[in-house]
């Protein structure tokens, strides 16, 4: 079905919409409480202009839609699809990584205190997530300094004869031996309870009398032990810096954008201290601080973190009132977003944002010195005249001869430029032949560059050795651009290329001229790889459809253009693949039953053994 066709029979329905281009590649999931309004919007010639909609339309060859009951179910939905593809035009939050919990096996009949990434449905009592991760990791030491709770998986059951060295370096008092009662050990893991809940107040009182007690009993030996918990202790409250008088749980966001950048800073407020704080960059945003941090909330609490119940935002949210709503359903209990304008809470906000400010300028600042630290190595290990802003790389692909493919990858200012990418496939050559279809690939890329002008490179990389760089030499002398620099990377010693020399350059392991070519080495490489893969999948499919009965050439080729690839005409449903232009119910219906062959009917309950082992034989042979 075309996307005319979509388009004309959108459901007025909630659900997700996923915008595909000409690869099949997901650009865009949005959500909508009309899938035909919303959907339909981004065609008409009287909707606001703005450049960002604008090349996403003109790059959507596809649509895909999933309905669903309402409009929350559509907002959860989105988040994972955002997730799992990553669209291009989709605000993506770039720090994807799981924050860990501490978890408590209160399951257990002696509770065991052990890390986790994931919130489990189970009967266990979740702390965290702790950010940094390093936070964790000094709250998971503390609390086995301060409270002797067992490390080990075994089944307690009081018999064991003797203790492992836990108990004799004070970190457990061995309820495996029957030595500490299950009373006891319960007082310990309400003393853990207390102390990961931030109720430490009572902790740092009992802690300081018993020391004195020990030190009045002249138990120096136990009274140094205390004294070196209490002042481990005063150091975690010490770094939980207390901004509220009040026992508050608050979730603290500020925003804020420098051209096409922007950072998230959050603030992890409970009862009323600073308990985490950690930066989030968002890279390519075209978009108001307030569509910032609801992209930031989509997708950072579909990471199983629980919200604080209260919510401070520097900006108003779009559709707030829906993500209050999910996020309430996550933490199954009420949840607030607040944009303060005046009071404490307002100054929370604005300390986040100039944290997040402060965070900001120092990772564009870090981004730009490990981009020019590169091309100054670059530079030096190459020779170059200048620092290498746009290096293209180049390699050939193929099977025995077969379906030979070209591409061309671009890296450009300390990054891979996947828009500038290009494929090539190999129209001269027959046979195996990599030189000459190298041959042909750099001729026509450069040529096609002299007669529009576009931007040539300032390093060519070449995967191969010798022989593939006395190609490209030849090449760009033949076009008259023999001032481009011109290098092969060899992939067995990691040697490079140059022209200048006879001998193989042979870079620093370490040195991140060599991690950079590397880099685009190998991502020339996949590029490559993926092209000749599709085109032996469309050839195989093309050889498949060419072999059921009324599809000729004509036919294929309405099919494949239609419905824009191999694997899609595979996935059609009956009525999509007789929606394509000359193709009939019937026909349509036979394409189908030749992707999707029906399972045998089973054999009749009254046939005995030896009649079925005829079947079969007769079959097989």
């Amino acid at each position: 079905m075309t996307l005319e066709n979509k388009l004309s029979t959108l459901p007025d329905r909630p659900g997700v919409y996923l915008y595909k281009d000409a690869k099949g590649q997901v650009l865009y999931v949005g959500k909508a409480a009309s899938l035909r309004s919303r959907v339909r919007s981004y065609f008409q010639e009287g909707r606001p202009r703005d450049p960002k909609t604008d090349a996403l339309v003109r790059h959507i060859v596809d649509l895909e839609y999933v309905v669903t009951d309402n409009e929350l179910e559509a907002l959860m939905l989105e988040a994972n699809l955002v997730r799992r593809h990553r669209p291009r035009y989709n605000i993506i939050l770039r720090d994807d990584k799981h924050y860990p919990f501490l978890r408590l096996t209160t399951d257990e009949e002696f509770p065991r205190l052990l890390v986790a990434r994931r919130v489990q449905k189970d009967r266990s009592t979740y702390y965290g997530p702790f950010y940094p991760a390093t936070a964790m990791r000094e709250t998971l030491r503390l609390a086995r300094q301060l409270f002797p709770l067992r490390t080990c998986s075994i089944k307690i059951d009081g018999r064991l004869e003797r203790p492992c060295i836990q108990y004799f370096i004070h970190r457990c008092r061995a309820p495996c031996t029957g030595w500490e009662t299950r009373e006891g050990y319960a007082r310990t893991v309400a003393d853990v309870q207390r102390f990961l809940e931030g109720k430490d107040e009572d902790l740092a009182r009992r802690l300081t009398h018993d020391m004195e007690q020990a030190a009045g009993e002249l138990k120096f030996e136990r009274a140094a032990l205390l004294r070196d918990q209490i002042q481990s202790l005063n150091k975690v409250r010490e770094r939980q810096k207390i901004i509220s008088t009040e026992q508050v749980d608050q979730d603290v966001l500020g925003v804020v954008r420098q051209g096409g950048d922007a950072c998230v800073e959050l603030f992890v407020v409970r009862k009323g201290r600073l308990v985490g704080q950690e930066a989030f960059f968002f890279d390519r945003v075209a978009a108001s601080e307030g569509e910032v941090l609801s992209a930031f909330l989509r997708q950072f609490y579909a990471k199983n973190v629980l919200p604080a119940p209260e919510i401070l935002v520097s900006e108003d949210v779009p559709e707030a009132d829906l993500l209050t709503e999910w996020l309430s359903a996550l933490a199954q209990r009420r949840v607030t977003i607040h944009a303060p304008q005046r009071g404490g809470k307002r100054e929370y906000v604005a300390m986040a944002e100039e944290n997040a400010a402060l965070a900001l300028q120092n990772h564009l600042l870090s981004r730009s010195n490990r981009q020019q630290l590169v091309q100054e190595d670059l530079q030096r290990a190459l020779n170059l005249a200048g620092p290498p802003n746009r290096i293209e790389g180049y390699d050939i692909s193929h099977l025995q001869g077969s379906e030979q493919v070209g591409a061309m990858v671009v890296w450009e200012n300390g990054e891979m430029k996947k828009d500038d990418y290009k494929r090539f496939r190999i129209k001269s050559v027959i046979g195996s032949d990599d030189f000459a279809s190298l041959e042909e690939m750099l001729r026509r890329r450069f040529s096609r560059s002299l007669e529009d002008g576009s931007a040539l490179p300032d390093l060519v990389l070449i995967d191969g050795g010798r022989g593939q760089l006395n190609v490209g030499l030849k090449v760009t002398q033949d076009l008259g651009l023999d001032y481009l620099p011109v290098v092969a990377l060899a992939k067995q010693q990691e040697e490079v290329y140059r022209g200048e020399s006879l001998e193989p350059l042979v870079l620093d392991p370490t040195a991140p001229a060599l991690h950079t070519l590397q880099k685009i080495r190998d991502e020339a490489h996949r590029f490559a790889i993926t092209y000749h893969k599709k085109l032996r999948t469309q050839r195989t499919i093309q050889s498949t459809l060419d072999a059921i009965p009324g599809v000729g050439a004509t036919i294929r080729t309405s099919l494949l253009k239609t419905l824009g690839s191999a694997r899609r005409v595979r996935e059609s449903s009956v009525g999509e693949l007789a929606a394509v232009p000359k193709v009939t119910p019937k026909l349509a219906q036979r394409i189908y039953d030749h992707f999707h062959p029906r399972e045998p009917a089973p054999a009749a309950a009254g046939l005995d053994a030896e009649r079925q082992l005829g079947v079969e034989g007769g079959e097989s042979g």
